[in-house]
C-alpha cells in the first residue's frame, strides 16, 4: 500500500528509533526531563525565538498560542481555509473565548488591504480585533509558501496596530527548504509559532511553539490546563532532536517526488492540477471531469488498487509526499492512478 493521505503518516527511522531508545528523560512536569530541555534549547536557537516548548499536537500548539495572544472576547483574523478555522474543532472559542474572523484569499495569502478592511471599529458592540493568524506552508491552498514580502508587510502593520502576529507553521520547513529562505527571517516577524514535528519530519508525535520573553512560562500554564503536561517523554523528544538534525535538507525530495506526480498523472484525461502553484509536498487533484461521480467512489477504487489519498473539497483528492514514498514508489502511483482515471 502506497499512503499519500498525509505526511502525518510517516513512522520513525531505524536511526530514529535507536536515538530515542538511548534517549535520557526525567519528568517533563517538573522541568527535569533534559532530552526534553535540549530539544526546547534547540529549537528555539533554530528559530531565532528566546524560548520554545514541546506540545503533543499542532492544534494543541495553535490553541496555546491563541489563548496566551487574546484574552476573553478578542477576535482572530485569519484566512478561511486554514488549519486553525477548519480542522481544529471550534477550538478557539471553546478553549480562548475567542472568536473567528475568516478571509478568502488568492493561495491563502492575506493582504494587507483585507486585513485592514476586517478590522472592528473601537466600539462596545464589536469583538475586539487583537490577533491576526497565518500558515506558511498552506494546506488547503496546495501546500504555498507565503511569500517573505507579504509577512513583512503584514507584520509591520500589526505592529502599527497593537495586534499579535501567530504563525502556523506546521509544513514551516517545507517553505524554508522551497523558497531556500533562512527560517530565522521568517519566524523573527511574528510573535508565536507553531511547526509540527510529526509531519515531513518524521517524528511519531509532537510539536514545537516559540515565543520572546515570558513564553516559555505561558505557554506551559496553558498547556497544563489544556491537559498536556507530559512525563518521561523525553523518547519523543529525542526524536525531534533526531528530526531537527537530520530530516529538513531532505524535504526536497518530497517536492520532487510531488512535482513528478503531479505532472505525470496532469497527463490523465480529465484530472486537472495547478501546477503552476504546485511549490512544496502537496498535490490537489481536481477529478470533477472524470468518469467517477464522487470522491468515494474515485478513493475507493485507488485503494482496491493499493494507493490512499484523501478527499480534498467536491470533486478533489489530495495527495501528500514524505519521507516513507520512495521515486519508484511515486512512479508506481503514476501508472495506477493513470490506468484508474482511464
Amino acid at each position: 500500500m502506497i499512503d499519500l493521505r498525509s505526511d502525518t503518516v510517516t513512522k520513525p527511522s531505524k536511526a530514529m528509533l535507536e536515538a530515542m531508545f538511548k534517549a535520557k528523560v526525567g519528568d517533563d512536569v517538573f522541568e527535569d526531563d533534559p532530552t526534553i530541555n535540549l530539544l526546547q534549547e534547540k529549537a528555539a536557537e533554530l528559530l531565532g525565538k528566546k524560548e520554545a516548548l514541546f506540545v503533543p499536537s499542532g492544534t494543541m500548539g495553535n490553541q496555546i498560542c491563541v489563548r496566551i495572544n487574546t484574552t476573553l472576547g478578542d477576535e482572530v483574523i485569519l484566512e478561511y481555509g486554514s488549519h486553525i478555522f477548519n480542522y481544529e474543532a471550534g477550538s478557539p472559542a471553546t478553549l480562548s473565548g475567542v472568536q473567528i474572523h475568516p478571509l478568502n484569499a488568492e493561495k491563502g495569502f492575506l493582504s494587507i488591504e483585507q486585513i485592514n478592511s476586517a478590522i472592528r471599529p473601537d466600539n462596545e458592540h464589536f469583538a475586539r480585533t487583537k490577533l491576526v493568524c497565518l500558515e506558511n506552508t498552506h494546506n488547503r491552498a496546495g501546500g504555498t509558501v507565503y511569500p517573505l514580502e507579504r509577512i513583512e508587510e503584514i507584520s509591520a502593520f500589526t505592529k502599527k496596530n497593537n495586534f499579535k502576529l501567530h504563525l502556523d507553521g506546521a509544513r514551516l520547513f517545507n517553505a524554508v527548504v522551497a523558497s531556500k529562505t533562512d527560517v530565522k527571517e521568517i519566524v523573527k516577524h511574528f510573535d508565536t509559532v507553531s511547526v509540527c514535528l510529526s509531519k515531513g519530519l518524521g517524528t511519531p508525535i509532537g510539536s514545537i511553539i516559540a515565543g520572546g520573553d515570558d513564553f516559555f512560562y505561558k505557554a506551559r500554564r496553558v498547556r497544563k490546563s489544556f491537559g498536556g503536561g507530559m512525563r518521561q517523554a523525553g523518547f519523543l523528544a529525542a526524536a525531534g532532536i533526531f528530526a531537527l538534525e537530520n530530516n529538513i535538507e531532505r524535504l526536497e525530495q518530497d517536492h520532487e517526488n510531488a512535482r513528478l506526480l503531479a505532472e505525470e498523472i496532469n497527463r490523465v484525461g480529465g484530472i486537472e492540477i495547478d501546477l503552476e502553484n504546485l511549490q512544496t509536498n502537496i498535490v490537489i487533484l481536481d477529478i470533477s471531469k472524470t468518469k467517477f461521480n464522487s470522491n468515494e467512489e474515485a478513493l475507493a477504487a485507488l485503494e482496491k488498487e493499493g494507493i490512499l489519498l484523501v478527499a480534498f473539497g467536491i470533486g478533489k483528492l489530495r495527495a501528500v509526499t514524505h519521507l516513507d514514498v520512495s521515486k519508484k514508489q511515486i512512479q508506481i502511483a503514476c501508472e495506477v492512478i493513470k490506468n484508474t482515471f482511464s
